[in-house]
């Protein structure tokens, strides 16, 4: 049997980044931090954490801070259930906090809109990690968050996969640039396009794990790890505004650009060749139930945002 003593000083110096916030944090002596982490260590027979200037957890740290944080979850979720309860006062109390991973046009487009009425209604804290949708399985993996929106299908040890649906991107730039790349004669969105004009101009990318342009090169131009100028704006608003610009190409869901009615115009590159990223909703088994209020809210905006499979 694992001490919670010293599995909460271990989250507690992971979470804070170091041994003196841990112990402000825990009411106790640095000393008192620093010997339960040892006996735990000792216990386990393995470091689980780096010291430095910031700690850090070690693989094994990590899989015990989410086990940490499960644990949590499924405390707050008995204590508001026992019998005798005072229910005006459980709602009064302690807000619960759910760390997830999402990428960021999920997260402005559908996500937030459609878990807000859940969050609520149960009175329930999001903390946000933002990540490209092929890598936010990785703080899944590492216990920091209890679910991810992910294009990772297979399910992780653990954990279930639930298919959400389909964010549909399409390759779009500004009027004045694809009027750059028209030959003498020809007129509309791509008519002239070919993909040495386009390589010749910037993408505007969202940050350097974002793979979805060269996703759309090789589906529709069989180009693989083409070389071209790129901008980086990891912003969702300034993204769309650098293509608003004229400063390059990009990839922006159909959910984004239906709501662009009163903002300036962004056209198809090469009309009706779109790229499909299929989601899933990667999250616990065992979920508490807080977790499964939350995951029931994300299946639900899912289904009524994305395009079905």
């Amino acid at each position: 049997m694992l001490d919670a003593r010293q599995l909460e000083a271990l989250a507690a110096v992971i979470e804070t980044g170091s041994f003196g916030a841990a112990a402000k944090a825990l009411s106790v002596t640095l000393a008192a931090v620093s010997l339960r982490i040892k006996s735990l260590e000792s216990t386990l027979g393995q470091r689980l954490l780096v010291r430095g200037k910031q700690a850090r957890a070690t693989p094994a740290g990590q899989a015990l801070l989410g086990h940490v944080r499960q644990v949590r979850l499924m405390e707050a979720d008995l204590v508001a259930g026992l019998p005798g309860t005072d229910v005006a006062a459980g709602q009064l109390g302690q807000m619960q906090t759910l760390s997830v991973a999402v990428n960021a046009d999920s997260l402005i487009s559908w996500f937030l809109a459609g878990v807000a009425p859940a969050l609520q209604q149960h009175r329930l804290l999001l903390d946000i990690v933002i990540d490209d949708q092929d890598h936010t399985h990785d703080a899944l993996k590492n216990g920091d968050v209890v679910g991810c929106v992910t294009t990772l299908a297979r399910p992780m040890r653990g954990c279930v996969a639930e298919p959400l649906g389909i964010m549909r991107y399409r390759c779009v730039a500004s009027p004045s640039l694809l009027a750059q790349w028209a030959r003498p004669g020809k007129s509309g969105s791509g008519a002239a396009m070919s993909p040495q004009r386009l390589l010749k101009s910037p993408a505007v990318i969202f940050n350097r794990k974002d793979a979805l342009q060269d996703a759309w090169l090789a589906q529709h131009f069989r180009l693989k790890d083409a070389l071209y100028p790129r901008h980086f704006v990891p912003a969702v608003d300034a993204f769309e505004l650098a293509l608003e610009l004229g400063l390059g190409w990009g990839m922006v869901p159909d959910l984004l650009l239906a709501g662009r009615e009163h903002k300036p115009p962004l056209l198809e590159v090469l009309p009706n060749r779109p790229v499909d990223v299929v989601l899933y909703w990667q999250h616990w088994a065992r979920e508490p139930l807080s977790a499964q209020r939350l995951t029931l809210a994300v299946k639900q905006s899912a289904r009524e945002q994305l395009l079905q499979v």
